[in-house]
């Protein structure tokens, strides 16, 4: 988040949620050029978070091996910290020589209902089958 874009403080929400990809599409690419998936997804969110979210996702890589990135976006709708709106999150995802990045952000200007006006990043830790997020942030 850009400190300098507002002077309300961040709030920090936590919780759970679960994720169901749908079955990978290849996309078309040239001959002889790796190959990049799509795959649909479907997520319950649960804690301060509360509803649901649809995306897809693009990955390419070989994750066995060590070596990949994905992109997605994401539309959630539903309450945060009792506020009923939604908004989108874009992902930026790499794993290279086996080091995870990962950054989440919510959309800039994608808020609806009582979330207009919402900025923030996502972070996601992953516990066994359970994916824990923390979610920083503001309402300008």
């Amino acid at each position: 988040m850009n400190a300098a874009a507002s002077n309300t403080p961040p709030v920090t929400a936590v919780g759970t949620f679960d994720v169901r990809f749908e079955p990978a599409e290849p996309t078309p690419a040239p001959a002889g050029a790796p190959a990049i998936a799509r795959h649909g997804l479907d997520k319950t969110y649960r804690g301060a978070l509360q509803g649901h979210a649809r995306g897809t996702m693009l990955s390419a890589g070989e994750p066995q091996a060590g070596e990949a990135v994905y992109t997605a976006l994401e539309s959630f709708s539903g309450t945060l910290d009792g506020r009923s709106g939604g908004f989108a999150l874009a992902h930026f995802g790499q794993l290279d020589a086996g080091v995870k990045e990962l950054r989440v952000v919510i959309v800039p200007g994608s808020g609806t209902g009582a979330l207009v006006g919402i900025r923030g990043e996502l972070q996601i830790r992953n516990e066994g089958d359970q994916h824990h997020y923390v979610l920083t942030y503001r309402i300008e």
